[in-house]
């Protein structure tokens, strides 16, 4: 069994900087396509980055394409750097895997370990 654990997120100024770490465990022979998902009070969890098993593909959200980067240190750490983050990015983050595959799957069905979730809050 495959466990996720994120970690990073706080409290900052609309326009600072935060970056989330999530880091595999267990099950780890091999790399796995990952994924940055966020949910805000009452909405639905959706994606905010994802990158492939090879770091060859990795897909934006269009709300926060030039502000965010998912980098892969190794087959079991990934990143998400998140600049002049605002108000709207206020959410919990949370990082998920699925099978290595060719494209990143972007809906959250598709994503099979999830970690906690860490919180991101943005201030104005």
């Amino acid at each position: 069994q495959m466990q996720l654990v994120e970690s990073g997120g706080g409290l900052v100024l609309a326009g600072d900087s935060l970056r989330l770490s999530c880091t595999t465990s267990g099950r780890t022979s091999r790399a796995y396509n990952m994924a940055w998902f966020r949910q805000a009070p009452g909405k639905e969890r959706d994606i905010v980055a994802g990158i492939t098993y090879n770091s060859g593909r990795s897909y934006y959200a269009d709300s926060v394409k030039g502000r965010f980067t998912i980098s892969r240190e190794n087959s079991n750490t990934i990143y998400l750097q998140m600049n002049t983050l605002n108000p709207e990015d206020t959410a919990v983050y949370y990082c998920a895997a699925t099978a290595p595959r060719f494209a990143v799957a972007t809906r959250s069905n598709e994503y099979a370990a999830w970690g906690q979730g860490t919180l991101v809050t943005v201030s104005s």
